[in-house]
């Protein structure tokens, strides 16, 4: 979740049941976020618990698939609405109503607008997989047979991708208030070869696509983070030395990200933020190299300055999870509240308004020094097996032999009152490596697509609990 968070402390094995606040206390952000993070964990489970690991209910069971074939057009899928539950995660797949206008004069209208909107979606506009015609990756499979399944998980929005968040009662100047978790889904499309099952029943089908999700949703890479300690230090508890610890100015929440996924020994890359990755800047429009702003920040510490690296986003990249190259600020224009970068950004991201293009600022410099990490594509190449220093002291250990998916991100909250930062460690106090705090992907099978008149439903569905009272 990118937004500007102090930390997150919401951990499943301490098996606490709800926060509870107490009088005359500060009142923290993380504290309002584990309680969120308690009550949905404890619904989630509950629901996976009761309905199994997907289900949706037997009246009104969402995400019916129909082959469409193209003839001279694309080939298409009809998604039917209803609602679906994946790991406990609760899918809506309705399409919402387009409202009925009043007209300016007051009259009743010619009920043009009232139409009813279709139950569900289509393959090519669904409303967060931003599929391309145009891109043959994109494409449904060209040969039979192909599975057809769906993929969930959750991501942040911030005032900046919905402007609605904010509340403009406080002001221009005010930063919003809070952040939302968005529920993504998407139906995508897997040829047979990926499952190495040509043909089956729907049981076999499920059983190989449960295979293959289970190898995607594995997390690959593993981490570990501490301020950086003196030598010697394990001979010595008491030795004291000026670089030791943490040494920042200010309390921060670091962010690792991977950037390009990957081997370290192929192209995996990874970024880091001070923030989070929370410092994000809207869009107004791209000509070439210079990217014109809504705002150029809140305060120097929030803004953008020559040398920066930048990512280029809106709601279909975050959605389609794809990674351009990162770019640089090469020059600033204050008054005129734009930027220059060091090259144009690719054609297909941040040029159309509705999808809420903004600029992602990561922390990361250009190497200096012998040890300092290369770049490739903007970001650092990610390397294993030894630690790696960010800034201030802080450092992170990728293990060995790990493979890392774009997005996978870890948190490192540093403290100036301890000098140190907040990581689990053993008796000696040696950091633990630990999975990536996410992104969470799940999966779930819907249909199997044999041919253009024949589609075997893969859903499973459930009956209500409860039932008449025998009279």
């Amino acid at each position: 979740m990118h937004a500007d968070f102090s930390r997150l402390t919401f951990r499943p094995g301490k098996h606490y049941s709800a926060v509870l606040t107490q009088q005359g206390r500060v009142q923290l952000d993380a504290d309002a976020n584990e309680q969120a993070a308690i009550e949905r964990y404890q619904l989630r489970t509950l629901a996976a618990d009761l309905i199994g690991r997907r289900g949706g209910p037997a009246a009104a069971a969402g995400f019916a698939i129909g082959y469409v074939p193209g003839n001279h057009e694309v080939d298409d899928l009809t998604i039917g609405g209803g609602r679906y539950y994946v790991d406990g995660i609760l899918c809506e797949a309705d399409r919402p109503g387009p409202g009925i206008a009043v007209p300016d004069d007051g009259g009743q209208g010619d009920g043009s607008d009232a139409r009813e909107a279709p139950a569900g979606w289509t393959y090519w506009d669904q409303p967060d997989a931003y599929r391309d015609q145009e891109r043959d990756g994109d494409r449904l499979p060209g040969e039979f047979p192909f599975l057809v399944y769906l993929k969930v998980w959750e991501r942040s929005v911030t005032a900046v991708e919905d402007p609605e968040i904010r509340e403009v009662a406080l002001g221009a100047a005010m930063p919003d208030t809070a952040a939302r978790a968005k529920l993504v889904w998407q139906v995508l499309a897997l040829p047979a070869s990926e499952l190495s099952v040509p043909d089956g029943g729907a049981s076999r089908v499920r059983e190989a696509f449960d295979a293959w999700a289970e190898a995607h949703e594995r997390p690959g890479g593993l981490l570990a983070a501490r301020a950086r300690r003196p030598e010697r230090a394990s001979e010595d508890p008491c030795l004291a030395h000026p670089e030791a610890g943490y040494r920042g100015p200010e309390n921060q929440l670091y962010r690792v990200e991977v950037h390009h996924g990957g081997s370290a020994e192929g192209c995996a890359t990874f970024t880091w933020s001070r923030e989070n990755g929370s410092v994000v800047l809207p869009i107004a429009s791209i000509e070439g190299v210079w990217v014109d702003l809504t705002t150029l920040g809140d305060d120097d510490k929030l803004s953008l300055s020559v040398g920066d690296w930048v990512e280029v986003a809106d709601s279909a990249y975050v959605s389609r999870g794809e990674a351009a190259n990162l770019l640089q600020v090469e020059e600033t224009d204050l008054p005129g509240r734009r930027v220059r970068l060091s090259a144009e950004p690719v054609p297909e991201v941040g040029r159309l308004a509705e999808r809420h293009p903004f600029l992602r600022r990561w922390d990361h410099r250009a190497p200096r020094g012998r040890d300092a990490l290369p770049l490739a594509g903007g970001a650092l190449q990610l390397q294993e097996g030894a630690w790696l220093d960010l800034e201030d002291g802080v450092q992170v250990y990728f293990r060995p032999g790990g493979g890392y998916t774009r997005g996978d991100y870890w948190l490192i909250p540093a403290r100036t009152a301890t000098g140190s930062v907040e990581w689990p460690q053993n008796a000696a106090g040696e950091a633990l490596l630990r999975e990536p705090a996410g992104v969470r992907v799940h999966h779930a099978p819907l249909a199997w697509v044999k041919g253009p008149t024949t589609v075997v439903d893969l859903r499973q569905t459930f009956a209500p609990l409860t039932a008449p009272t025998p009279q």
